[in-house]
């Protein structure tokens, strides 16, 4: 969450206006009977809210949900992960963008140390938490630590996965020549690495994956600015005062807050749902630098 935004005097919602747990929780099962059956929680930095273990514990004993995981910058990931692994969470991704120190504190921009997150996601998988590591990559910033995290995540047994420098959002200054490509950072690893690619697992699945020939472990690359997936996406977001967005890169979502609030039964409720996704047009990836849309900031949106 950007400092020169989210600063000493900033207005945050009103508690009201923020989804309840019962609230998240009865989309969440509106949206298992779609057959949804993997949920996320994300960022901003969902470990900052009050009684996250208990937002797990609940989705965790929805029967639809076969895959719970949470995405975390990793700061408070030590604290947390003995009470989120009994709650009942599967896994964990960590954003880390950097191991150097001064590069990590230039990229989060709040003087964060990158000891706390490595600290972190030891202690997940201490707990028995399978972790992965995303890693936005921008040219002339950070792309000096592909092989430095490559190595620490077969050291650790984590699977990092990279990520293309985005233009997500309305005030990251992104520029195509700031994107370092899927094709540069397979060439980077595997100059130092045997690689052979792996079949996707399933449709939809969002990274790239290549594996080391002498079997320790392997990593992705999420390429959504050089290979889009527009068409194979399955990724619904609802955001923390309630709207559901169907696309990252959007500036506007669907009130499901005043639906939920106005107590509709779990048909309608679901109905709303399969609707809003069915009539879905979002391709932006496909399209970019041919429109122009107003966009959503990652931190409001997660990942």
């Amino acid at each position: 969450m950007p400092v020169e935004v989210f600063g000493p005097g900033y207005q945050f919602l009103d508690r009201e206006e923020v989804l309840t747990f019962e609230e998240i929780v009865r989309v969440t099962k509106a949206a298992t009977q779609l057959g949804v059956r993997k949920v996320r929680l994300t960022g901003g930095e969902p470990l900052l809210r009050r009684g996250i273990k208990d937002l797990v514990a609940q989705l965790s004993r929805l029967s639809g949900v076969e895959d719970l995981a949470l995405t975390t910058n990793g700061l408070l990931l030590a604290r947390h992960a003995q009470a989120l692994k009994e709650a009942g969470l599967d896994r964990v991704t960590v954003s880390l963008d950097a191991l150097d120190g001064e590069v990590f504190a230039q990229m989060n921009g709040v003087g964060a140390k990158v000891e706390r997150v490595v600290a972190g996601v030891e202690t997940a998988l201490a707990q028995g938490l399978p972790v992965k590591v995303n890693a936005v990559i921008q040219r002339g910033v950070n792309e000096q630590e592909i092989l430095p995290l490559v190595r620490w995540g077969r050291d650790l047994g984590v699977t990092v996965r990279f990520i293309e420098y985005m233009d997500v959002g309305e005030t990251n200054g992104w520029k195509m020549g700031e994107v370092v490509t899927a094709k540069e950072i397979v060439e980077i690893v595997g100059n130092e690495f045997p690689l052979e690619s792996v079949t996707p697992g399933y449709r939809g699945e969002v990274a790239g994956r290549w594996q080391f020939q002498d079997g320790l472990g392997e990593f992705g690359i999420i390429a959504s600015v050089t290979k889009p997936f527009c068409g194979d996406c399955t990724r619904m977001r609802l955001s923390a005062e309630g709207r559901l967005f169907t696309c990252l890169f959007t500036g506007d979502g669907c009130d499901v807050k005043t639906l939920l609030r106005s107590d509709p039964g779990e048909e309608k409720l679901a109905a709303i749902l399969g609707s809003t996704w069915s009539q879905r047009t979002d391709r932006y990836s496909e399209e970019r630098g041919k429109i122009s849309v107003k966009k959503a900031e990652m931190s409001y949106l997660g990942g």
